[in-house]
């Protein structure tokens, strides 16, 4: 098992941070990670997700939701062929630091059999990626009021 964990903050409302996170057809616009996703943001819905980390190749997947709390949690599993060769469950979420003021956190637990010979992969491409996001979600969210 391997997780990368980021956190950024945002002087925001949870509900502004939320709308952008769960707008999937803006995601092309401002998210330099994520660069489209396609389907319903709800439990149970199956996703399309194109990753492409800064400088490394891209890559799409079709994770299932397995959580959505609005304005707290966004939560999919996305695995490589078959269960336990290479599973990703990514986590979103918004925690409430006071008036107009969330912390983002961005996750993902890891788990499978070729996890091992992508851990620096992970640790390089897939955290950068995390980080561009989360400082482009901070930006977006802080420029509009």
């Amino acid at each position: 098992m391997k997780e990368l964990h980021t956190e950024i903050e945002i002087q925001a409302p949870p509900e502004r941070v939320w709308q952008l996170l769960t707008d999937f057809a803006d995601f092309p616009q401002w998210n330099p990670f994520i660069r489209r996703i396609s389907g319903e943001a709800k439990a149970g819905a199956r996703l399309e997700v194109h990753i492409q980390p800064s400088g490394a190749k891209g890559m799409t997947f079709r994770p299932k939701v397995l959580r959505l709390e609005p304005n707290v949690e966004l939560r999919w599993l996305g695995r490589l062929l078959i269960p336990g060769l290479f599973d990703g469950e990514h986590i979103f979420a918004i925690e409430p630091l006071g008036a107009d003021k969330v912390r983002f956190v961005q996750r993902e637990i890891f788990k499978g059999v070729l996890v091992p010979l992508f851990a620096s992969q992970l640790d390089t491409d897939t955290r950068r990626g995390f980080e561009e996001m989360n400082q482009a979600l901070k930006t977006r969210a802080e420029q509009i009021v």
